[in-house]
């Protein structure tokens, strides 16, 4: 398998998700946490990541999908991605409830495996977000809470 970059992968796409993975940074430092009693954070850990190119390769080639990575933007919603984790259960709900409220981005499918858990006992809730772009182009995201 060659090894491709970002850049070679991503191509003149990649600044924009750049300034999505930023956005959502940007959008979960202004969580309001001043209603959490004894300084209990909400958000113990939160990290975002552009998909590597040969991950997105592999998931393109599992679903028999060209691997180029302008059908990877078209495709698949978790280029850019954010795992958030909380202290709390409630808290789940809380910040998926809020994010519901930014207008940086809709939330175009939500995965509730909290509710729902898969057969394997994984839980989690899954917004997938579409960006607007100035430059015709929607960037997909995919926050793991």
């Amino acid at each position: 398998m060659i090894i491709l970059t970002y850049e070679e992968y991503y191509g003149c796409q990649l600044d924009g998700l750049k300034r999505v993975e930023q956005v959502l940074l940007d959008i979960i430092r202004k969580y309001p946490t001043q209603s959490y009693p004894n300084g209990v954070e909400p958000v113990l850990y939160c990290k975002t990541r552009i998909k590597e190119p040969e991950s997105m390769i592999r998931k393109l080639e599992r679903r028999k999908i060209p691997a180029d990575g302008v059908t990877a933007l078209e495709m698949i919603h978790d280029a850019v991605g954010m795992r958030i984790v909380c202290s709390f259960l409630d808290d789940v709900y809380k910040i998926a409830s809020w994010l519901r409220t930014c207008p940086e981005f809709e939330i175009i499918e939500t995965k509730d495996y909290i509710a729902y858990p898969k057969p394997n006992g994984y839980r989690s809730l899954h917004l997938v977000l579409s960006f607007p772009s100035v430059s015709n182009q929607k960037f997909m995201a995919e926050i793991q809470l």
